[in-house]
């Protein structure tokens, strides 16, 4: 088939004027959508690559949209981080829409890149993530006008904005009492001490379970460290399996505590569940590779970008619409790190 390499061969080929197939391949929200997707899928068939500069004088939209890049640790060696970028990423394809990894340096201001990258007109809106408690990005945005979603919410303001979580308050509320029924009664919480509103939603969710239970015989051990300071990280780990009275059951903020908090547990002796029972956050791929397999709750990482990608198409073709917040639940992912409590438990 031959190629299709202009606006007019395409508009030709649909029996339509060139400015209504440059608008729709825009998204633009006066043109119905059945002929938007009409000429979405012919300019695919075709092989037409929309001229970016043309389209954005039609439209007044870039076709980009922006997600900032922190390089204080792993970067996309992260494995929740890569498996939301990917996903993400094609979400945005598939609508004609090309993301724009804007790069924060270790030693930079996340909050001045962010004020740069929306003043300078490069994207049409931001998706946020990793959401602190207070987070400051989020009335930068509003301040400025610029379209934008988030993945996770604020600590008390849950309204005003869009965004997508998953409900990490009542997965730990259901793992406390899955290892309760089991017979734990001396509990670990491995914690990062950044202030990110999932990591205080499923502390709360643990706690708000420990404290309505009423049982006076447990006890729970919280540690925290940095998520990018390994020296913080072994600390921690450490600490929460110190002495005799260690928990026989920990949760984990996320799964890479928890399968470091594996490692060290069995590098001690200690046999995983029989002696020391484990649950994580995410699963992550590796989760589900490690031997025991990683008991963990499913973040759904990939399609929470899906979702926060069409979310935000949304928010920049038709800005009055309402906002949206949508709470996913997480799904538990039984594998082989919990068990029963060890029978001298006291």
């Amino acid at each position: 088939m031959t190629k299709t390499r202009t606006l007019s061969d395409l508009a030709r080929h649909l029996g339509l004027s060139p400015a209504t197939v440059s608008r729709a391949l825009a998204q633009h929200e006066q043109i119905a959508l059945k002929t938007r997707e009409r000429v979405a899928k012919a300019a695919q068939d075709l092989g037409y690559v929309p001229n970016r500069t043309a389209q954005a004088l039609a439209s007044g939209k870039t076709g980009f949209a922006g997600f900032l890049l922190p390089m204080r640790g792993r970067g996309l060696a992260d494995p929740f981080l890569g498996e939301f970028v990917s996903a993400l990423t094609e979400g945005f394809s598939a609508k004609n829409v090309e993301l724009l990894l804007s790069a924060v340096p270790r030693d930079g201001s996340e909050q001045r890149h962010l004020e740069s990258l929306i003043t300078s007109g490069r994207v049409d809106g931001m998706v946020v993530s990793r959401i602190e408690c207070a987070d400051t990005r989020i009335a930068l945005l509003q301040d400025h006008g610029v379209p934008f979603v988030t993945h996770g919410r604020l600590e008390h303001d849950e309204m005003g904005y869009s965004w997508l979580d998953t409900d990490g308050e009542a997965a730990f509320a259901e793992a406390f009492e899955l290892l309760y029924q089991a017979g734990h009664r001396r509990f670990g919480l491995l914690s990062l001490d950044d202030p990110l509103t999932f990591r205080q939603k499923r502390e709360a969710g643990l706690r708000k379970a420990y404290a309505a239970n009423g049982d006076p015989t447990l006890t729970l051990r919280h540690v925290s460290c940095a998520r990018y300071d390994a020296d913080t990280r072994a600390q921690a780990i450490a600490g929460i399996l110190a002495g005799p009275d260690r928990p026989t059951a920990v949760l984990a903020i996320a799964d890479g505590l928890a399968l470091e908090l594996m490692t060290e547990a069995q590098k001690q002796g200690l046999a995983v569940p029989d002696d020391l029972s484990i649950i994580g956050f995410d699963n992550i791929p590796a989760a589900a590779h490690v031997s025991p397999g990683l008991t963990t709750f499913d973040a759904c990482i990939a399609d929470s970008a899906t979702q926060l990608a069409e979310m935000l198409l949304v928010r920049i073709n038709t800005p009055k619409a309402p906002h949206e917040q949508r709470l996913l639940r997480p799904q538990l992912v039984l594998r082989g790190t919990h068990g029963v409590a060890p029978v001298t438990t006291g």
